[in-house]
């Protein structure tokens, strides 16, 4: 693989072909995964008879394992630049959704899951610091709006053709995703200038270190860590949701659908309009208190078109959040170990989203035991709301951009 290109050296076609590159994997990569995850949880619970509390529990590992991978790897990214661990990740999730054909039992779907969850881990942060490096403080916001639209044309590809691949069979949907990762890891060795991350000498221990005694930056993940939590809600609670009022594995596709449907209309135009009023800081804290705003309504949904709105809602507040949750973090990470911070933010995404996953299914399952459906829908939407107000309280200091 060529020598690393320094930041300095980084000319406009570079960083062009960089951002091209980035965003066809963008597209890519969240068509294989939503290709398969909405669909694990139904194909578990709904056709092979698991508790939801036990495909949560799969699910959590997954989230956990690459979460906490994801902060190693962007130590090492910024030893060794992204692109050669971004490749190797998506051939190892490839494999993980590949393997996951052939498993029906706990374990061998933990094991696939675990799998995935490395390649995740290997390529999450050393992406998100190339496209921070690619990009510039002035164009960041609007970069990251426009990968969220990339994001939500490819989860409409992927939630649409997983829906018609699970009629023929599971494991086609499986052996689809995988296709996918090796796809991206192609586009990317060709087309990705092998650019550095990291603008200084400072080392892996001290880049770790700086990261971890950054006071503001630790206590802004841990707020962060409540709006994961109600995120990863859509991939689990809220598809289990759907086919409990309709009774049919479609509905999924169409709950995606909405989604998608707002993401790809609003998710460049919304945050662009909004900018002139909102911070990205502000725009994530609205976005917050909207996903969970969404997730409470689901708990009022008596019939499948007020869960259609629910969702709507909850794809309203994503399409703020996301690019104002990127560009907060990027601005927060010191531009002499940004692949470090990127993945020491991924611990955020480990706590919330591993504790979603997990309480999730759990709630789900305990209000049906209860038979108050309504209650896992409330408590998410206390913790979304939580988050959205730790975030406005420290609203002075989460603001910052350093030199």
């Amino acid at each position: 693989m060529p020598a690393l290109i320094p930041l300095d050296q980084l000319t406009p076609q570079s960083r062009r072909r960089g951002i091209i590159a980035l965003s066809i994997s963008t597209f890519f990569a969240w068509a294989g995964f939503f290709l398969i995850i909405p669909l694990i949880a139904v194909h578990y619970v709904d056709n092979l008879g698991w508790a939801a509390g036990t495909v949560g529990i799969v699910l959590a590992v997954r989230q956990f394992t690459q979460q906490t991978l994801t902060t190693l790897f962007g130590v090492v990214s910024d030893r060794v630049g992204p692109k050669a661990l971004i490749c190797g990740g998506m051939l190892i999730r490839g494999a993980g959704f590949g393997a996951m054909a052939q498993a029906e039992s706990f374990w061998p779907v933990l094991a696939a899951a675990v799998l995935s969850a490395v390649g995740g881990g290997m390529f999450e942060s050393p992406k998100a610091a190339a496209l921070a490096a690619f990009s510039t403080p002035d164009n960041r916001q609007r970069l990251f709006a426009s990968i969220g639209v990339i994001s939500g044309l490819g989860v409409t590809l992927g939630t649409q053709l997983g829906a018609f691949l699970i009629q023929i069979d599971f494991a086609v949907v499986c052996y689809a995703s995988a296709g996918a990762f090796v796809l991206i890891s192609a586009v990317l060795l060709v087309l990705m200038p092998n650019v550095e991350v990291s603008s200084g000498p400072i080392g892996s221990i001290e880049g770790m270190k700086l990261a971890l005694a950054d006071r503001t930056f630790m206590a802004y993940l841990l707020m962060l860590s409540g709006f994961w939590f109600v995120w990863v809600q859509f991939s689990l609670s809220v598809t289990l949701a759907a086919t409990s009022i309709t009774g049919t594995e479609t509905a999924v596709a169409w709950i995606y659908a909405v989604n998608s449907v707002v993401t790809v209309g609003l998710g460049y135009v919304l945050p662009r309009f909004l900018e002139r009023w909102l911070s990205p800081l502000g725009l994530l804290i609205a976005g917050v208190g909207t996903t969970a705003f969404g997730l409470g309504l689901i708990a009022f949904a008596d019939g499948f078109p007020l869960l259609l709105i629910a969702a709507g809602v909850f794809a309203i507040g994503s399409v703020l959040a996301r690019p104002g949750e990127q560009t907060v973090t990027a601005n927060l990470a010191s531009p002499t170990a940004r692949g470090t911070y990127f993945g020491v933010a991924a611990l955020s995404l480990a706590l919330g989203g591993g504790l979603g996953n997990f309480l999730g299914g759990t709630l789900v399952d305990l209000g049906r035991s209860l038979d108050r459906p309504e209650l896992p829908w409330a408590a998410f939407f206390v913790v979304g709301m939580a988050s959205a107000i730790a975030l406005w309280l420290h609203r002075a200091t989460l603001g910052q951009v350093p030199d």
